[in-house]
């Protein structure tokens, strides 16, 4: 039986074999508790009760371009901060056949529940500045050399309100959270659509070997390599189904700007995580008018 490794360890460094979650379930969302301030340390909850005081005057911070600001603005939002959330996780470890294409469920939960957790303290830091939602949302993993086994995963947007007081939280009472970028929001809103919520699935899939004989027949022949595609088509497929399964629990009318991140985060190149994530939107009007392009000409050369 063949063990999974990060690049660059030797067998004597490997880690406990943590206990096998079911590859067929789905992971699930990190609770969120409107007010709470759960995982958010001190100097975060200081830093808050700072932007209130600043949102009461008007000021404000953002990561927001400024062409983002402006159409942002124009839609009828103001942007309150810039809110974030982080979870530095430690990922657990999972045996698999050297031969054996499966999805590994440890994996798989380790790296949603933590983006999770990050997104759910993104939303809690704009839930205390009475934010409708936070546009803009990076998520970026980051990795240090003190900790192998460790990964810190990050959340962070620009909180914003609307103008004229209407509500347009997601329907669980959450924030709602936006990927798009300042551009897309603001047309998306001109169009008659407005978005509830990131969602996103995930899948951290074990792709077997090629046997030795399988491989001699194949030397110097075009021919597809069916357990290669099949075990990518499955993880793709995992981590779509259950981003649209999100989108159905928001009662989403659909889902814009999707795409599928590939990486495989050290853990050896047959290991590798397909992650879907894109931001689900509902109408907001009967009518959708769509603004025609207008050409532009560039006046520099």
């Amino acid at each position: 039986m063949g063990f999974l490794k990060r690049d660059g360890e030797d067998d004597a460094q490997a880690p406990v074999q943590a206990a096998p979650a079911p590859p067929g379930d789905a992971p699930h969302q990190a609770a969120y508790e409107a007010g709470s301030l759960a995982g958010i340390p001190d100097s975060g909850i200081e830093r808050i009760e700072r932007m209130k005081q600043e949102v009461a005057r008007g000021f404000f911070t953002s990561d927001l371009s400024v062409n983002e600001f402006l159409l942002v603005k124009q839609a009828g939002f103001e942007p309150l901060g810039l809110v974030l959330g982080s979870s530095i996780y430690h990922i657990g470890f999972q045996q698999a056949m050297w031969n054996q294409s499966q999805e590994l469920g440890v994996l798989t939960q380790a790296m949603y529940h933590a983006r999770e957790l990050a997104m759910t303290r993104m939303e809690e830091e704009a839930d205390q500045l009475g934010a409708d939602g936070i546009v803009g949302v990076r998520l970026d993993i980051g990795r240090y050399e003190w900790g192998a086994d460790l990964a810190e995963f990050i959340a962070v947007g620009t909180a914003v309100r609307h103008r004229g007081g209407e509500l347009h939280r997601a329907p669980n009472g959450r924030p709602f959270t936006s990927d798009l970028s300042g551009q897309d929001f603001a047309t998306l809103l001109r169009a008659g659509y407005r978005p509830v919520g990131m969602v996103m699935g995930n899948c951290v899939y074990h792709v077997g070997r090629q046997g030795m004989l399988a491989s001699l027949k194949q030397v110097g022949r075009n021919v597809e390599m069916p357990n290669y595609t099949q075990a990518l088509y499955e993880a793709r497929e995992l981590a779509m189904e259950r981003m649209q399964r999100e989108a159905d629990e928001l009662r989403a009318g659909g889902i814009v700007g999707a795409r599928i991140v590939e990486r495989s985060h050290g853990w050896g190149s047959h290991v590798i995580e397909f992650f879907a994530i894109g931001t689900g939107v509902v109408a907001t009007s009967a009518e959708h008018e769509i603004e025609k392009p207008t050409m532009v000409l560039p006046l520099s050369g």
